[in-house]
This record gives C-alpha cells, sequence and structure tokens, in this order.
C-alpha cells in the first residue's frame, strides 16, 4: 500500500538549480554565438541549427531566476510543489513576501517575549494578544490587504521595542548568545536583532524588498527540502493553534500556558536545536500538545458562552426579507450580529464553516437566525454572487471577490480583501455592524419569487457535539457490543475545489449499513444533505455532524470515552480516521492527533508539498500514517472496515 504512494528515498527534490550541462551552456560567451550566426547566415535555418538555438534559449530560461514568491502552505498549492508566481488562492507575491516578513518578526517578537517571561516575569497582555492574531491573519484565505500586513509588521516591530523597554527597566538584558544568527537567518540578521534596528521601513515599497530575504526558498537552500520543510510544519501548525487560540479569546477564554508555549517554540524556531531534525520533530508534537489544549479551551468558551449543541434542524431554504450572509469560524461575531439586528427584519444566514451555529442554544433562540445558504467555502464566488444582502467574513477562508458582490462583503478581525471595507473592534472588543446592517437594508433580499423559484432543499441536523454523543453513549455501546453498529468513520476535515476530493462523496456510497459516520469540518458539505437514516435496530441516525475542524476535539473526547468502556485504546476501537486537509488549522488537528498516538490515520487528496518522502516515511513508520486512495475508495473503505 505504501510503496506505490510514497517515493523512495533520495529522490529528485523541487526547486534544484539546473544541470551541469545546462549551466555550461548559459556559461558560453554571448558574442560567439552572435558572431557565428552571422557567419552562417541562411543556414542558421537548418532544422541543426534551430534545434540549438531552442536549447541555448531554454538554457538561458532555466538560469533566470523567474521565481516571485515561494508559497506551499496549503493542499492546493501548484503541482504540490509550491506557488512562485500568484498563489493558487489569489494571493500576490507582494502580499505573500509581507507574510513572511511578518512571520520574521514575530519570531523575534515570540523570542524576545519568552525571554522576558523565563528571565525577568514580564508577561504582556498586548503582546500575547498581538502574536496570536498576527500569526492568525497569515493563514491560508484570510487577508489579501497589504495595507493590512503593512500595519502588522509595525505593530510587531512597535510591541518588540515596548518589551525591550520592560526589560531595560528591570536590569535586564538580552544574552548575547540568543541574538547570534542561525545559517537559516541569511542573508537577514537575527529576528532579535531585525526587529531591534532602526530600519527605515517608509511603506509597504521598503517590506517588499526586505521580506525578499526572508521566505521559504532561502531556508532550503540552507536547510535542505526535509529539515525545511519540518521547520514549515511546526509554523504551520502553530499558525492554526493560534488561530484557534485567537477565537477563544474573543470568547474571554486564556491560558497563559499557551501563550508561553507559542512563544517558547517561535524562540526554538531561532535557536541551533532547530536545526536537527529530531529536535523539530518533538516540538511539533509539542505543537499538537498545545493545540489539544486550546481545542478544549475553545470547546469550553463555545458551551460556556452558548450552551452545549444540541441536535437542531437546520432550514437551506431561504425567506421572503432582507438578508446577511456570515462566513468564517466565528461564533462570537455572529452572535453580536444576531444581537444587533434583532427586531430589524433582517434574516441571518450562516454559510459555509458556520453552519453548527445553529446547533447552540444561545444562537438558536434568535429567531432571525434563518437557516443555512450554500455550500463550503471554496463555492462562494458562486454563492455570493447569487446572495440579495450583505455578506460578513468574520475569519479564513475568503476569496478576492468577484464585481457582482464586491460592494456587499464586509471583513472582520484578522481577514482583510484590498478595496473592501473592514470592521475593527473597539478598546472592549464589541464591533459596530451598522455599515453590514445598513447595506443589507439597501439591498433588496430575497422576495417572494425568489423563494418560490427556488428547488425546496431538505432540511439538514447539526448539533452532534461530544456533551450530545455521550448522552446517547450507552446505546451506541450496546450497538456494538450486539453486533448493530460495526464500525464508526470519522470523515470530515477541509473541502476544496480539486476533482480528487470526489473521493470523499463517492466513499459513503462503500459504507455498510450497520456503521456510522462522524463528520465535522468543511468535508462535511460532500455529504451532509444526505440522507443517512437509522442504524438498523436502533434509534441512533447514521449521519452525525460534530461541528467545525476545532471540534475534532468534540471527536477524541468521545473516541477516548468509549476506549475507556472497553478497556483499550483509541487504536484498538473499531474507529477509522479518513481525513482532508487543506489549510494550517488541519494541520494543527493532525499535529494533535499524533500527538496522542493516533495512528492508521488516512489523509488526503494529497499529501503536504512541505513534507519530502523521507520526512513522510519518518511519520508512516512512528504512525503509519496512509495517503488516501483517491482513485479507489472502495478499496480504502474495505481497509477501513478491516481496522487497516
Amino acid at each position: 500500500m505504501m510503496s506505490r504512494c510514497i517515493a523512495p528515498a533520495g529522490s529528485a527534490v523541487r526547486g534544484r538549480p539546473a544541470p551541469a550541462h545546462v549551466t555550461s551552456m548559459v556559461a558560453r560567451p554571448r558574442t560567439g554565438v552572435v558572431t557565428a550566426a552571422v557567419a552562417q547566415g541562411p543556414a542558421c535555418n537548418t532544422p541543426s541549427d534551430v534545434a540549438a538555438i531552442k536549447a541555448k534559449m531554454a538554457a538561458t530560461e532555466a538560469a533566470l531566476d523567474h521565481d516571485k514568491m515561494m508559497c506551499y502552505q496549503c493542499e492546493q498549492t501548484k503541482n504540490n510543489t509550491g506557488c512562485t508566481e500568484i498563489g493558487i488562492c489569489g494571493k500576490s507575491p507582494e502580499v505573500a513576501g509581507l507574510q513572511d516578513l511578518l512571520i520574521y518578526s514575530v519570531k523575534g517578537l515570540g523570542s524576545l517575549a519568552h525571554i522576558a517571561r523565563t528571565t525577568a516575569g514580564i508577561e504582556d497582555a498586548e503582546v500575547n494578544t498581538f502574536v496570536n492574531g498576527a500569526i492568525f491573519s497569515t493563514l491560508t484565505n484570510v487577508n489579501f490587504a497589504d495595507d493590512r500586513f503593512v500595519e502588522f509588521v509595525n505593530d510587531s516591530r512597535r510591541l518588540h521595542a515596548k518589551l525591550a523597554a520592560q526589560l531595560a527597566a528591570k536590569g535586564v538584558q538580552v544574552p548575547a548568545s540568543e541574538t547570534v544568527a542561525q545559517p537559516w537567518h541569511a542573508p537577514m540578521p537575527h529576528p532579535l536583532v531585525w526587529n531591534s534596528q532602526a530600519v527605515t521601513l517608509r511603506g509597504v515599497g521598503d517590506m517588499i524588498e526586505v521580506s525578499e530575504k526572508t521566505g521559504i526558498a532561502a531556508r532550503q537552500k540552507v536547510l535542505g527540502d526535509t529539515l525545511a520543510g519540518l521547520q514549515e510544519l511546526l509554523m504551520y501548525g502553530l499558525k492554526g493553534l493560534c488561530a484557534y487560540a485567537h477565537h477563544a479569546e474573543a470568547l474571554g477564554h486564556t491560558d497563559p500556558k499557551v501563550y508561553a508555549s507559542v512563544q517558547e517554540m517561535l524562540h526554538f524556531l531561532n535557536t541551533p536545536a532547530a536545526g536537527d531534525v529530531g529536535n523539530v520533530l518533538e516540538t511539533c508534537f509539542k505543537a499538537g500538545a498545545t493545540n489539544f489544549r486550546v481545542m478544549e479551551m475553545l470547546s469550553n468558551a463555545h458551551s460556556s458562552t452558548f450552551g452545549h449543541p444540541v441536535p437542531t434542524p437546520v432550514s437551506l431554504n431561504p425567506k421572503p426579507g432582507k438578508a446577511i450572509l456570515v462566513t468564517g469560524h466565528d461564533m462570537h461575531d455572529i452572535h453580536m450580529l444576531l444581537e444587533q439586528t434583532a427586531g430589524m427584519g433582517i434574516n441571518v444566514y450562516t454559510h459555509g464553516e458556520m453552519l453548527p451555529a445553529h446547533g447552540y442554544p444561545g444562537l438558536k433562540k434568535y429567531p432571525h437566525l434563518a437557516g443555512h445558504f450554500g455550500g463550503a467555502w471554496y463555492r462562494q464566488k458562486i454563492d455570493f454572487a447569487v446572495f440579495p444582502g450583505s455578506i460578513a467574513v468574520t475569519t479564513n477562508c475568503v476569496l478576492d471577490p468577484l464585481t457582482a458582490y464586491k460592494g456587499n462583503i464586509f471583513t472582520i478581525n484578522e481577514t482583510g480583501l484590498s478595496g473592501i471595507p473592514h470592521i475593527k473592534a473597539d478598546a472592549n472588543g464589541h464591533k459596530d455592524f451598522t455599515p453590514i446592517i445598513k447595506r443589507a437594508l439597501e439591498l433588496p433580499g430575497f422576495t417572494e419569487a425568489d423563494c418560490a423559484a427556488m428547488e425546496q432543499k431538505k432540511d439538514v441536523t447539526v448539533g452532534f457535539g461530544h456533551n450530545a454523543v455521550l448522552s446517547v453513549a450507552p446505546q451506541v455501546i450496546d450497538a456494538i457490543q450486539t453486533g448493530k453498529l460495526e464500525h464508526i468513520f470519522l470523515v470530515g476535515g477541509c473541502d476544496g475545489s480539486e476533482p480528487q476530493r470526489k473521493y470523499y462523496s463517492k466513499l459513503y456510497q462503500f459504507m455498510p449499513t450497520n456503521t456510522m459516520v462522524l463528520t465535522l469540518g468543511c468535508g462535511k458539505f460532500r455529504i451532509f444533505d444526505q440522507d443517512f437514516g437509522t442504524l438498523p435496530g436502533t434509534d441512533l441516525p447514521r449521519l452525525l455532524d460534530m461541528g467545525q475542524c476545532n471540534d475534532a476535539y468534540s471527536a477524541l473526547v468521545v473516541a477516548t470515552e468509549l476506549a475507556k468502556v472497553f478497556k483499550t485504546d483509541v487504536n484498538s476501537l473499531p474507529l477509522s480516521l479518513d481525513l482532508s486537509w487543506f489549510e494550517q488549522k488541519a494541520v494543527a488537528v493532525l499535529l494533535t492527533l499524533l500527538h496522542l498516538g493516533v495512528r492508521n490515520i488516512r489523509l488526503g487528496p494529497r499529501l503536504p508539498a512541505f513534507l519530502t518522502p523521507e520526512a513522510v516515511s519518518v511519520l508512516v513508520q512512528k504512525f503509519n500514517l496512509i495517503p488516501a486512495d483517491v482513485a479507489d475508495p472502495e478499496a480504502d473503505m474495505k481497509m477501513m472496515v478491516n481496522c487497516k
């Protein structure tokens, strides 16, 4: 199984220089070529000379460095190797560079915060919040606005100076050993040093020039693809957990240990220890441990604020009236919006991963939370273009807008789109959604005729969090013991537009009827509206929507509790995990699963580009990580039923 999915160790890697014979062709004196061409005259049109000219041109092209950027942090990256001209997501080379520079600066700020905490007991709340939010802003499909990143970089340097002043006031100096640049920092100084330098950054132009020195490609040349990729694995895991922690903080839930862990890992990436594969992998699993704590914290934040999710039918059919569509992940934002629109005659609809909002008692109590509109995040250009109201983007999963709805969309929090109005929070975290509401009232909304003309869809059911599932645990346990329930599948994660993702739709066609499916994340949209019925001989629904991607925590709680009952571990349960990944939140969840020792995870539709065959082989040997067989979902299903 594995040999056909994983390239052998030592196979050719990406982004290497042209072969020696190509280099030698480029080195030939240009005058010699011109002279020969003139001397031959018409003979230059002979096939052999044309071939030589083509070879010369190809060699010259190969020698030129055309790469404007290098980004491979998400699954859709070009050719599964890296986006080098423009991001498949639409991210420009300039924004990609500014994100690289911001991460470089935040590595320095995080290092200083770690040193300040461990040497002087300094804990700065503004720095803590900023580090997580700034890192969050660099996730895939979060922020495309160059001016916002200029603000982030300037704020990072400002906070660095603030923290340095606090250290100086206590008579504490940063040890010189902490500021020694590592080989992978070149040609930049150590991030601690760069943040402290009186560098003149007059605007986006200056920052773009500096950013060219902070990208992945420079580190690949020094570290090689495998170690550079593992460092990126850690950084991408940090991006995901910082996003989750930022969501929790918006609801007033924080943990000093989480801030300390994040900043310690940022500091680690600036030390000689990060030059060792074993150390980096160990720190990746540490990030997974921290993310488990963060997902628990976010789950508690949601349930303590809005109540535990309860199974709730959700309409997919719009109602006549003015309308606002909320996309992203932030429950705090939709709650504030529901509060501010109460009694105004505006219907609020969820989109994408906001669907689970309907299961929370504290949100479903609002009668104008009218239903769900559209599908997964990647279909937003279709969904948003026909939505007759305003659109609020709360977190990641946003695309550069079409002209058709550009005047109707607003960004919030860390999200950003060039030329699009942005709603900022005040000092108390309150957001005034008046511009979004005003635009909704200006637009036509859904008319009676609109609703009558639409195909009527069946309701879907959400709200199967761990509290709801564990409430029927005795029935599930009895079904397993009596053979009514043969196997449980956790199939979910991210969704995307690639044809290979049809694997996740087809997979369900081969599931035996005496099985159950847990799903979460936007991967649910592959099957969320299909009728799976109930488990034969029981009243248990076969399809349980557990919520957003961060609700992988709920799935782990259920699995752990079942393992306790059967006096075994999670790996010995009749449970299979078949996960789709797309961006960095999914990377954080994967690291959590690996930290917990979960084995036999199927991951697809492709393995990450930042993991070389050598790195994948380590994960295969240690955890039996299995690439999803997208060409043959039936074969994968048979293996999973047999616990393989």
